[in-house]
């Protein structure tokens, strides 16, 4: 299990996502800076940013946007606003790193009729559950 719980992202895709709905400031392979607010972040790292300002390439352009889509292989780097840094991701990653990878107390449990079925088989192994 990786530290953010889903084999298929990593740290930086989730961190990412945990941004949606802030002021997010991008720059492009291009020279371009857009900022904007991160409406929706995509796995590949595409990002939809409405309400958007993109300065540049050239000294001084500068236009406003309604919405602009970015393709992740376009970006160089992401701004990403100050309040993510308590984001609680980090704090599974500090239990992970805490406990040597051990998911959190909760994570991975079986719930529902998973546990149930878990619950009686522990009881039948036991010598519990009524057998006789």
């Amino acid at each position: 299990m990786s530290v953010v719980g889903n084999n298929r992202v990593g740290i930086p895709i989730v961190l990412l996502h945990d941004a949606e709905g802030a002021v997010v400031t991008v720059e492009t392979k291009r020279g371009e800076l857009i900022r904007g607010l991160l409406f929706e972040a995509e796995d590949m790292m595409n990002l939809y940013l409405k309400k958007a300002v993109v300065h540049g390439p050239k000294p001084g352009s500068k236009r406003v946007v309604e919405q602009i889509y970015i393709r992740g292989t376009e970006i160089l780097f992401i701004v990403l606003p100050e309040m993510l840094k308590h984001a609680p991701m980090f704090n599974r990653i500090k239990h992970w790193r805490k406990h040597g990878g051990a998911p959190p107390e909760g994570v991975g449990a079986a719930v529902g009729q998973a546990a149930a079925i878990l619950r009686k088989a522990s009881e039948r192994r036991r010598g519990g559950f009524g057998g006789g």
